[in-house]
């Protein structure tokens, strides 16, 4: 419930800081480099956060201070008026997303003991992408019934309210949440560890990965084409962004279950994917532009499903949270350097960003080839 409330806050903020940041006078670049920067820092920083959590064992101050981080950055974006502030009120919520994440997962690991491993983190995700589709519908419901962009974040002050109210309770409820299961570990995917000595093969894959994510382009870049347009508007963006999680969720359950039985051959749609999104997101057709958000969606859900999913069958089991770290600090700096890259080439044509598009994600299907053609041991495809 706690996290539900948080992805009403976060993904709302998300769904509209686009438009947000353009009308404070950010360029398109500008919103690829914030953007990119927020999704970079989420995922990089919890080498760090990570290490932290295992050495102090005391997950409730780190899980307190991620959520009070988000609950409070975002509501404060009603209180900006220049774009400095609202980037880093922006990117402070992202450090939070990196701060609780694997303090939080601890906890979910004690609490899977008596629930079942599957059913609670996927009980977990279930509700995380509920919240995903209200948060952005909320704002949209503000931003229709004639409300600013200021009352659209402001209003996000009731549900992070809620989520550390719930959190109070829940502290008081299992102060101690080792109690639950001594020896149970968080899930090794969800470590995030840098290591040394990883297989060479798993390198490739990480080239793979991150030469993929610079050719993929955050929500907010997408969203710049939207208003600077007038294609939709401005309540319908974060619409656009529920259909978008809606789609991701359906994608990550489908090819989850297809990389389980075809194995890295699944992940052979995945350039498409990215290079269908700039064909369709960046044109003047509503219709198509509705399509680029459901493929943009997709293409995310095979990003939180597969695309990490594969990177247990590269490392030795006793090395997973080595990997899963490595491998989430690469994704996320190539997404920092893809999203800055593809706002400054749509500052000069959406036909400029969508030619190095899709030249990124040649050499990427290209470097994703020798690894499908030599599957790893253990693994199908």
């Amino acid at each position: 419930m706690v996290s539900a409330c948080a992805d009403v806050v976060y993904e709302g903020a998300r769904s509209l800081i686009g438009p947000y940041l353009v009308s404070l006078g950010a360029s398109a670049g500008v919103v690829g480099l914030v953007t990119g920067a927020g999704e970079a820092a989420a995922l990089v920083l919890r080498l760090v956060t990570g290490r932290l959590a295992d050495r102090t064992r005391r997950p409730w101050p780190q899980t307190a201070v991620g959520y009070a981080l988000t609950a409070v950055c975002v509501p404060l974006l009603a209180l900006t008026s220049s774009l400095l502030p609202a980037a880093l009120l922006y990117n402070g919520e992202r450090v939070g997303k990196a701060v609780r994440t694997p303090a939080r997962d601890s906890m979910l690991a004690h609490a899977s003991a008596s629930l079942g491993r599957g059913w609670a983190f996927g009980l977990h995700e279930a509700l995380d992408q509920v919240g995903a589709m209200a948060g952005p519908l909320l704002l949209a419901a503000v931003l229709a019934l004639g409300g600013s962009d200021h009352l659209a974040f402001a209003v996000l002050a009731v549900p992070g309210a809620l989520a550390l109210l719930v959190l109070a309770r829940l502290r008081r409820a299992a102060p101690d949440p080792s109690l639950w299961e001594p020896e149970a570990e968080v899930a090794e995917r969800k470590r995030l560890r840098l290591g040394r000595g990883l297989p060479r093969r798993f390198w490739h894959y990480a080239a793979f990965s991150a030469t993929t994510m610079l050719g993929f382009s955050t929500w907010g870049v997408l969203t710049v084409h939207l208003t600077h347009r007038h294609l939709v508007p401005t309540a319908v963006v974060p619409v656009l962004y529920a259909v978008a999680m809606a789609a991701a969720g359906a994608a990550a359950v489908a090819f989850g279950r297809v990389y389980d039985r075809v194995g890295l051959r699944g992940l052979l749609v995945l350039p498409p994917l990215a290079v269908a999104v700039p064909l369709l997101a960046f044109s003047d057709q509503r219709l198509a532009l509705v399509a680029g958000a459901v493929v943009w969606g997709a293409a995310t859900g095979v990003h939180d499903s597969t695309l990490r999913a594969a990177v247990t069958g590269l490392v030795p089991s006793q090395r997973r949270g080595a990997g899963f770290g490595t491998f989430s600090a690469v994704y996320g700096l190539g997404w920092l350097a893809g999203a800055a890259v593809i706002g400054s080439l749509y500052e000069r044509s959406a036909a400029a960003a969508t030619w190095y598009v899709a030249g990124v994600q040649s050499v990427a299907l290209l470097l994703l080839l020798p690894l499908v053609r030599r599957p790893a041991a253990g693994t199908r495809g």
